[in-house]
């Protein structure tokens, strides 16, 4: 029951009509109208802004169109009140029995009463993590691992068809480095004494690979030249260092449909497919990039590269495809990777990044707009770092790690869901910092331990009527039946009010991907919630429990219940668990 696509509906029905009357254009746009709440809930429960965008084509005053759509909105059943506010704004007070239906329909539809239809099954593809496969996932990886889940959870439960996608970075120079790490571990295994040089990975980690390299092989592979030891030695490494990716990641909640390696790409001469498919088009020539940023003309050696005019599809500078020894770039290789979503029948795709690749976004954008001839919309989305801290001190590093605090060691902290919440109260591309202590604490300062707060107490009522009114039933059958016109305190509406949004809610944090608004809603509802607690405290009326009143406390267990399930659906999307006590 989404209360704002009704009064939409009801609205468009008006303006259809006031076309067939002439009074309006009728080829009027009416696609950027919209109905939401007012900022100032003292005007109103909702607003338009249909008279002020329709002045223009109509070539009238925005109050002579907003009078002609008040006397309208009013005749409306579900309105009891339209009025129009400064230039030619429409603020709408709703009739209150709609109120009790919110409840109903809640109570009736439970989680799926904010389920929306809004994505009519179309293909989505949201690919996030993606990390090189060269150890295990650190706190840096945990954000973008989060917000891309749970960015997916909401496209779902806004009926998109989903892919949840890890793009395995396989083929570059960076998993040369892990194999030849890894063969310094295989040769530790054996007894031998090493030295981990620059630029190779030192982490004990890999020392499971050296002894797998070991058990596999015995000793052969130290009688054979580094062109024959290394593949093998990448390969182990890489499938490896894979699973436990996979289980770090289920650990944390996220198992994802489609890994796509880069290397399977690259082999399967999909680079190749992209290069010719953009020389085809005119889109690649032979030409010499400026010196990067920060580098004298001295320190630059111009070579001739084969460039693709990204320039052409919104870049800054056009891009080599490929290095000078006639190998492709990593960002070739990226192309492929989103031509190949595209002709897997993604045309929607959404990329999560960290912020260290803010500058890769314009590039990529382009290269996808020229090889799918602009008919794949891609949107990227970038996590900025996340700060773990401990009493306001940042955490040491991991010793197995040898360089970060891997994710497994935040999960084991604290918990799956714990994390999985936290990570979205902020917006993806603010900076955060993750106390360990902070979400350690049951305050209202901590929000995981708030909103979960508010779930419980819904539960603890029903187990305090239960306790006041023997053999009391308080099945949904029997919660449904409940007298809802004695839920008529204005405290009580604007708790309803705020459960009535979420299936607008939903859809615009699905519209716009930003799944941390959810959080923000859910925060919002809790705190609704433990207002009008608190309020029961001074007001006896607005206590959930009546020992003398088993209708009125039926109908304030109806809404509990419409609260409980509001706040169990939001944590559904986002994969945590929703407690019924707190300890």
């Amino acid at each position: 029951m989404n209360i704002f696509k009704e009064i939409r509906n009801e609205l468009e029905n008006i303006l259809d009509q006031l076309k067939a009357e002439g009074a309006l254009p009728a080829d009027a746009a009416t696609d950027r109208i919209t109905i939401e709440p007012p900022r100032d809930a003292s005007h109103g429960d909702m607003a338009t802004n249909a008279a002020m965008l329709l002045a223009k084509p109509a070539k009238m005053k925005p109050r002579d169109i907003a009078e002609m759509l008040v006397g309208k909105l009013q005749g409306l059943p579900l309105v009891s009140s339209a009025e129009i506010a400064g230039p030619g704004f429409i603020n709408l007070r709703l009739d209150n029995s709609i109120w009790q239906k919110v409840v109903a329909a809640i109570l009736e539809r439970d989680a799926d009463f904010a389920r929306s239809e809004m994505g009519q099954n179309k293909k989505v593809n949201v690919e996030y993590v993606s990390a090189n496969p060269t150890g295990p996932l650190h706190i840096g990886h945990a954000r973008g691992a989060v917000f891309g889940d749970i960015l997916a959870e909401l496209l779902l439960f806004a009926g998109y068809d989903v892919t949840k996608e890890y793009y395995v970075n396989d083929a570059g120079a960076q998993v040369d480095v892990l194999g030849r790490s890894s063969y310094l571990r295989y040769k530790e295994a054996h007894g031998e004494t090493i030295e981990i040089p620059e630029g190779l990975y030192p982490g004990d980690y890999l020392k499971a690979v050296g002894q797998a390299l070991k058990d596999d092989h015995g000793d052969a592979l130290l009688s054979m030249k580094e062109t024959v030891w290394l593949p093998i030695c990448r390969a182990k490494a890489v499938k490896m260092m894979m699973d436990g990716v996979k289980e770090d990641l289920k650990e944390l909640g996220i198992n994802q449909d489609v890994f796509t390696s880069e290397r399977a790409l690259v082999d399967a001469n999909r680079v190749q497919d992209v290069y010719d498919s953009l020389d085809a088009n005119g889109y690649l020539y032979t030409g010499v990039l400026e010196p990067p940023k920060g580098k004298k003309p001295d320190d630059w050696e111009p070579r001739p590269q084969t460039l693709f005019k990204a320039t052409d599809h919104g870049d800054d500078v056009d891009r080599p495809l490929k290095k000078s020894d006639g190998s492709w770039t990593y960002f070739a290789n990226d192309i492929a990777n989103h031509l190949d979503k595209y002709q897997r029948g993604f045309t929607q795709q959404i990329d999560i990044f960290g912020a260290d690749h803010g500058g890769y976004v314009k590039r990529m954008l382009a290269a996808t707009s020229a090889v799918t001839e602009g008919k794949a919309d891609l949107d990227i989305k970038l996590c900025q770092l996340v700060k773990l801290m401990d009493k306001g001190q940042p955490i040491k590093m991991s010793k197995r790690a040898g360089t970060f605090v891997t994710l497994r060691d935040l999960v084991d902290e604290v918990g799956k869901d714990v994390v999985r919440f936290f990570l979205l109260t902020r917006k993806n591309d603010a900076p955060l910092d993750f106390d360990l202590s902070a979400v350690k604490e049951q305050s209202r300062d901590n929000p995981v331990w708030y909103v979960q707060y508010a779930h419980a107490r819904c539960c603890s009522v029903f187990r305090q009527a239960a306790e006041a009114f023997d053999g009391i039933d308080l099945s949904k059958d029997a919660l449904s039946k409940a007298d809802l016109t004695l839920l008529n305190d204005p405290a009580i509406e604007e708790v309803v009010k705020l459960l009535a949004s979420m299936p607008r809610l939903i859809e615009a944090a699905a519209e716009a991907h930003e799944p941390h608004r959810v959080a923000f809603y859910m925060m919002d509802v809790a705190a609704a919630f433990h207002g009008l607690w608190a309020k029961g405290k001074e007001n006896t009326h607005l206590r959930f429990v009546a020992p003398d009143n088993k209708a009125q406390t039926m109908a304030n267990l109806a809404l509990l219940e419409a609260v409980r399930s509001t706040i169990a659906a939001g944590l559904e999307i986002f994969g945590v668990e929703p407690v019924r006590e707190l300890h």
